[in-house]
């Protein structure tokens, strides 16, 4: 009885020129420093005018900071050779590190709550236009840092996620200048930690997103976006191919995912067409590095698979 193993390793291309590469590094460095000076900008004025609106937005902006520098740790690791003994290279600290980023934001979030929820029972006086210029400044800053990532923002996941993220959180600062300007016109104070409560709630919503998907990452869980079931199925109907089992699929990091699988050949003469068929349909569907074991009809694997 044969028994053939074929490993094949399809390395996909995400589209990024060395110009784009260079341009993508200055995106993400200029976006870093300007939300980081922002986010020190909205904590000062926070405590200093007592705004939970602020507070909260700039701890919104704070988990922007993470994302971008996930962004771009992903985007370097993903240049890194791989090693000896690292044969995937450093691609899974992507994963572990949005994991642990995603459970600090969530306790940053219940520290926001807590804090919101005393200011409507015991209202504060704040400084609403304080409020409204320091959203103001956030709304430009994050539009413009979303504009940074417009550009490339098809070609590589990452760099979606963080133009989408910034975008988003232009809409937020949009909400906090509201408050600001409704306190400085009404005098209604209480719109500062309803205002809160309503960003905290968009954090979580993002945020619990973010858990969700990195826990299943980390746990060697399918990624999102892939059905195992109907992926057996599309690569058990290429020519050549009786059945497909033992499919395994996982993440290596947040922009490449991996499969192991055990493919009964209906004809063993042309192993090659196979195999090439089939990793053409596998990195269609984002899978770029696979590992293929074909099979003999009748051949089992029971207790050495």
């Amino acid at each position: 009885m044969t028994h053939d193993h074929q490993h094949d390793h399809h390395h996909h291309d995400h589209g990024l020129r060395a110009g784009a590469v260079s341009s993508l590094n200055r995106a993400f460095i200029t976006g870093i420093a300007l939300n980081v000076a922002f986010v020190v900008v909205e904590f000062v004025v926070g405590l200093w005018s007592g705004s939970m609106g602020l507070l909260s937005d700039a701890g919104h902006n704070l988990s922007d900071v993470a994302g971008l520098l996930l962004a771009m740790l992903a985007f370097r690791l993903a240049q890194v050779r791989a090693t000896s003994r690292y044969t995937y290279g450093y691609k899974k600290s992507t994963i572990l590190i949005s994991l642990l980023n995603s459970v600090i934001l969530l306790i940053a979030v219940g520290v926001i709550v807590v804090e919101s929820i005393r200011r409507v029972t015991d209202p504060v006086a704040v400084g609403g236009a304080a409020i409204a210029w320091t959203a103001g400044v956030g709304v430009i800053i994050n539009g413009f840092t979303a504009w940074l990532f417009l550009k490339d923002k098809d070609r590589d996941l990452n760099v979606k996620g963080a133009y989408l993220h910034m975008a988003a959180d232009a809409l937020v600062s949009v909400g906090v200048l509201v408050s600001g300007l409704v306190i400085s016109w009404t005098g209604w104070t209480l719109i500062d930690p309803i205002v809160g409560l309503v960003v905290a709630g968009v954090i979580v919503a993002s945020v619990w997103s973010l858990l969700r998907d990195s826990l299943r990452l980390a746990l060697d869980g399918v990624p999102a976006g892939i059905s195992v079931d109907d992926l057996t199925r599309r690569m058990a109907e290429v020519p050549g191919v009786a059945s497909v089992h033992h499919v395994h699929v996982w993440a290596i990091s947040t922009t490449e995912n991996a499969l192991t699988a055990h493919v009964v050949q209906t004809d063993r003469s042309s192993p090659e067409r196979v195999k090439y068929a089939l990793k053409e349909l596998l990195a269609a569907e984002g899978i770029v590095h696979a590992t293929l074991e074909f099979e003999a009809p009748g051949e089992h694997c029971e207790g050495r698979c």
